[in-house]
């Protein structure tokens, strides 16, 4: 199952054409790993990077844009773990309005030690949230 996260497509996040301009895209989908985190994870971004000195960049983006998007709908951001790596994290995400998709991506993120800059493994108790089925949270 997959972690859904819905957003409106807003005013901001569209272009002279009135559809989505595709950073708006980059920055939903941070929002929703974000939110994937808070609400499965069981830590938010605020605890993870502050408290933790633990940080999560994107270290690998794969986007297929299906369909535009348009100001005033609302998307559904589907997020499925693929993978938990060492210190990596393999996820998909596919957007859609209704039944229509609108985007595919691949997201590869990794742990980093923010006093370091460096990768390292994933904390026992995130590999284990990262590893525990959706529907389970």
């Amino acid at each position: 199952m997959s972690f859904v996260a819905r957003r409106a497509v807003r005013f901001a996040h569209v272009d002279a054409a009135g559809i989505v301009f595709y950073p708006r895209y980059f920055e939903m989908l941070n929002a929703t790993v974000e939110d994937f985190f808070a609400g499965h994870v069981g830590v938010d971004f605020a605890t993870l990077h502050l408290k933790r000195g633990l940080a999560i960049p994107t270290v690998k983006l794969d986007v297929d844009f299906v369909a535009p998007s348009r100001l005033g709908e609302t998307l559904a951001f589907h997020l499925t773990v693929e993978r938990v790596g060492d210190s990596s994290l393999h996820l998909t995400v596919e957007v859609r309005c209704g039944d229509t998709v609108r985007l595919r991506a691949a997201v590869v993120i990794v742990s980093m030690a923010m006093a370091t800059g460096r990768s390292q493994p994933w904390p026992d108790d995130i590999r284990a949230a990262l590893l525990k089925p959706v529907d389970a949270a």
